[in-house]
């Protein structure tokens, strides 16, 4: 009886766990992820008033790395002024549903992490 050897891990697959781990555990791109997902689609101004706290640079980094990973869609309207809209793709629509499952654990959780927390905390104070 031999063992079952590990299935074989694509490591193209492992990259893009990798990264989407990196780069949804961000908080902006969670935030916006749920901005876009309550509201549709949204000018970059109520965006940035949507997601509290990000500043312009940081909003417009973390737009292009959505963007390019395939999460939103942004699109110019020739008016004039120009101005530019987000919404996101079925693939961003997706990734936010599997991290619906986060907010579910956060919430049946809530207390057996803040009193885990503060038994740690209490241990910690009394060495």
């Amino acid at each position: 009886m031999g063992q079952t050897p590990p299935p074989v891990i694509d490591p193209r697959v492992e990259a893009l766990v990798n990264e989407l781990i990196g780069r949804v555990a961000d908080k902006w791109t969670m935030l916006i992820l749920e901005a876009l997902d309550e509201h549709g689609t949204l000018r970059f101004s109520q965006l940035a008033k949507a997601v509290t706290g990000i500043s312009q640079k940081m909003l417009t980094q973390t737009l292009r790395q959505m963007e390019r990973t395939g999460l939103v869609v942004r699109t110019i309207h020739p008016v004039i002024p120009p101005h530019v809209d987000y919404r996101l793709t079925p693939l961003g629509m997706s990734l936010g549903a599997a991290f619906c499952g986060v907010w579910l654990w956060a919430e049946e959780h809530l207390g057996a992490v803040e009193a885990a927390r503060t038994a740690f905390d209490q241990r910690q104070n009394h060495c």
